[in-house]
């Protein structure tokens, strides 16, 4: 079991982020924040996916405004992505905001950071101070050290600004396109301070190298207990992250969301369409509610027993296959009923 890191809680609406809370996945929009029906079509679509934090682009005054129309309706607490203009900061507080992503440092004058914190603070809006490698201050850039020690430096600098304003409700992210410099920067902000952890990969890529680096970066965190909050950054559909979030928490065991799938590779023995057959049946159960745990295996052969702690599986036969719960084999279907059979199955007994 992953012994968690200990981290200070703070909420960002109804969610719970640090201490013992489950650890949270969040996505972002990636439409025009202006246009409110299409930013909450999405928002539902990310929600039904089981997203649990939202963060919008607050470009100009006309998205600070769109805040307002948009929090009656959305069913996730959101987050203001804001870079440098601190009135944008105050517009979305004063609209309803759950949260603010704003490096304190980069938004002027000392008045203007204060003026940003005092309201946050008033309304109990939490600040994320987001690090980026590719925007760090300049004379870090021109510092002779590894990058992820920058990273951790101008990190430590905005979080002095807020501590100097009495302000703790404080999130931390540290994002890197290079994972191995992600890395680091988490394993060392992790023993300097306790604010919770927003974990990510910043600019990963499309969809299949996207999820490989986003799996590597969070998950080598996470299995040694460091992050509170994660965000899979594709170049892609903002639901894609959030099923690709899941996966990552499934797989360490960190969250229980929907169905656990797993399938063997195929080998020489199978004897049915067993790469057809795994992508229906992960199809049809993408939106199965229980954390429960299937398998698609190649043969009957070994599939029941390698797979025995599924609670529900399909071995493969000659053109048929074996429907198996805890190992046991209860039922042999020719494989043009095989699937059918199979979701009947889980569907009936999951009422």
């Amino acid at each position: 079991m992953i012994q968690r890191r200990n981290s200070k809680q703070i909420e960002i609406g109804n969610i719970k982020i640090g201490g013992n809370a489950p650890i949270s996945v969040q996505s972002m929009t990636n439409t025009d924040t202006r246009d409110i029906d299409a930013t909450l079509k999405q928002i539902y679509n990310m929600y039904e996916q089981g997203c649990e934090l939202v963060r919008l682009a607050i470009l100009n005054p006309d998205a600070a405004d769109a805040v307002r129309e948009i929090k009656k309706k959305s069913p996730l607490p959101l987050i203001a992505d804001i870079h440098f203009d601190y009135r944008l900061a105050i517009k979305c507080i004063e609209n309803g905001i759950d949260a603010l992503r704003i490096n304190p440092g980069n938004i002027g004058k000392e008045e203007h950071t204060k003026k940003v914190v005092a309201l946050a603070k008033t309304n109990n809006v939490p600040i994320r101070i987001g690090i980026n490698a590719g925007s760090l201050e300049k004379d870090l850039q021109e510092k002779d050290i590894p990058l992820s020690e920058k990273m951790v430096e101008s990190a430590l600098r905005h979080i002095k600004i807020l501590e100097d304003n009495n302000f703790d409700k404080i999130k931390i992210s540290l994002k890197s396109s290079d994972v191995l410099t992600t890395i680091d920067a988490y394993r060392l902000i992790a023993q300097k301070v306790e604010y919770p952890l927003h974990l990510g990969v910043t600019e990963a890529g499309t969809y299949a190298g996207g999820i490989v680096k986003s799996a590597v970066g969070i998950g080598t965190l996470l299995a040694e207990g460091i992050g509170d909050t994660i965000r899979v950054s594709l170049t892609d559909n903002p639901v894609e992250e959030v099923k690709t979030g899941f996966m990552i928490l499934k797989s360490l065991g960190l969250r229980e969301h929907g169905v656990n799938f797993i399938s063997c590779p195929t080998c020489g023995r199978t004897q049915i369409d067993l790469i057809k057959l795994a992508k229906e049946v992960e199809k049809r159960l993408e939106n199965f509610p229980k954390p429960i745990t299937v398998a698609v295996m190649g043969c009957a052969v070994n599939g029941p027993g390698e797979a025995k702690h599924a609670d529900y599986g399909i071995a493969g036969g000659i053109k048929e296959g074996y429907i198996f719960k805890k190992g046991e084999i209860i039922s042999r279907v020719s494989e043009e009923k095989l699937i059918d059979e199979f979701i009947n199955i889980i569907q009936m007994e999951n009422v």
